[in-house]
């Protein structure tokens, strides 16, 4: 899997506690193609509805065709597929045409710089996410606030279904005027995971602490295994661990100073507390899983999975991306979320939304932001699940799509609910022109600290000038 990265995309981090819809992981599909018109499937089930069961509306639109292009990652295309025949069956005559591609900014790109962008687009994947950061940098998104204002069915405003703070937050409305620009799709809990079967038959609780963490070491050794393991040639995972220890070691101040590129985060205490956890991890006896550093995501998650590990970061997407893994006897998903590093004790999880846009420039923005709003339907959050296993950041998502959903997952939204605190964010677009990928500087060296070549004052030395840097460009570009 190619994790999901949604850096470059808010200013701001929010901490929150709220009910969570899941989400899944970005994985490439090795069957993954593109398919520029509607799919037979779509097409033979729009002819075979009957006119009475849709809405008399396709006649409201002018141009009854709509171009969409999608991410086609771990959650598949069937989703869209379906979801364009269902749309297509209550607004008859409209035609949806679908590109999926694993690498879809490769395709849509030429058509963006040619001014001639798909009408829709849901983007995702870290190859694909900055031509996103670019859209939203050179303002050429269309507003959607209206689409939020408008009434659903029910006769309140679509912006109520909507998880709390999500459509105020930056992710969704990064321009701080009140507008909404990006569509929230899917929702991610992201943390430590363990095997649930292993500590339930030695009698030990999931830890809630970093202490309570490290002093699972002993069990560890009794089982022969390691402490710790990671995806070690995407220490992009690590940000599941870092950002809520972030939060929980210095709060929203910290997570402000990291996201926002204050070079006095990196000789802040909150530093030294968080990043000391992964210099333990890389030099206590038995901490971290021998090849760590030089395994891929694939070969560390099996590892972890056949019980070479105690703990690895990953996302909902986890299970489902894993199913036909090996494993060793006996194993059950257990998620623990990230142990508190702070007096109040409480654990925390990391949380994301993917995003949908409609381009400034898209032909058709009428229809686009009727399907749009389509996809919000009770119908079409039901088959969202049923067809990819994700589930979108509506309110009550969890119970409503209960029976497409592993009961590890349902559980981990409940495990929220009932006090779990969400930290949610990511960085702050960088200069237009910059040269500097804010989360490529703060991760990929990680890697040296875990194979113990980069000390962590050399580490905070570079990401001290890395981030005075960023500041500058923003600063000369009136940012």
């Amino acid at each position: 899997m190619s994790k999901k990265k949604w850096t470059a995309l808010v200013s701001a981090a929010v901490l929150m506690t709220l009910p969570l819809a899941a989400c899944g992981s970005n994985n490439t599909s090795n069957n993954a193609g593109t398919n520029a018109a509607p799919s037979a499937a779509a097409t033979e089930a729009a002819a075979e509805a009957p006119a009475s069961a849709a809405p008399e509306a396709a006649e409201t639109f002018g141009n009854p065709e709509l171009n969409i292009a999608v991410f086609q990652g771990g959650y598949g295309r069937e989703y869209w597929d379906s979801v364009a025949a269902e749309f297509m069956k209550d607004y008859p005559g409209t035609k949806i045409n679908i590109t999926a591609s694993p690498k879809i900014a490769e395709l849509v790109r030429p058509k963006i710089v040619a001014g001639n962008p798909p009408d829709f687009m849901y983007i995702s994947g870290s190859d694909n996410t900055p031509i996103l950061d670019g859209l939203v940098k050179d303002k050429a998104l269309l507003d959607l606030t209206d689409v939020f204002d408008s009434n659903t069915e029910a006769g309140t405003p679509l912006k109520m279904q909507i998880l709390p703070g999500v459509l105020t937050s930056s992710l969704i409305s990064p321009y701080g005027d009140g507008k909404i620009y990006l569509a929230p799709y899917n929702f991610g809990v992201m943390g430590l995971w363990y095997n649930k079967n292993l500590f339930d038959s030695k009698q030990i609780a999931a830890p809630k602490t970093w202490d309570e963490l490290f002093a699972a070491n002993t069990v560890a050794k009794e089982n022969n295994r390691a402490l710790f393991t990671y995806q070690g040639l995407y220490p992009g995972y690590l940000e599941e661990m870092i950002v809520p220890a972030i939060a929980s070691a210095g709060g929203q101040e910290a997570l402000n100073q990291f996201f926002n590129y204050d070079p006095e985060f990196w000789k802040s205490e909150t530093y030294t507390k968080v990043w000391g956890l992964l210099e333990k991890i890389a030099t206590e006896d038995n901490g971290l899983m021998k090849g760590t550093v030089a395994l891929n995501h694939t070969q560390s998650q099996t590892a972890f999975l056949q019980g070479k590990s105690m703990f690895i970061p990953n996302g909902t997407w986890f299970e489902d991306e894993m199913k036909d893994a090996p494993r060793e006897d006996g194993f059950q998903f257990g998620f623990l979320g990230v142990p508190s590093l702070g007096s109040d004790g409480k654990v925390m999880a990391l949380t994301q939304v993917e995003q949908m846009v409609i381009p400034a420039k898209a032909k058709n923005p009428e229809l686009a932001k009727a399907f749009l709003k389509y996809l919000y339907s009770e119908k079409s959050i039901k088959l969202n699940a049923e067809k990819s296993k994700g589930v979108m950041a509506v309110n009550g998502a969890p119970d409503l799509v209960k029976e497409y959903i592993s009961e590890t997952t349902y559980n981990i939204y409940k495990a929220v609910d009932s006090g779990m605190v969400a930290v949610s964010g990511s960085f702050k677009p960088v200069a237009k022109g910059s040269k500097y990928n804010a989360s490529d500087e703060v991760y990929k060296p990680i890697s040296s600290i875990m194979s113990k070549q980069l000390t962590l004052d050399e580490y905070s030395a570079k990401l001290y000038k890395v981030y005075t840097q960023i500041q500058k460009e923003l600063q000369e570009q009136g940012q």
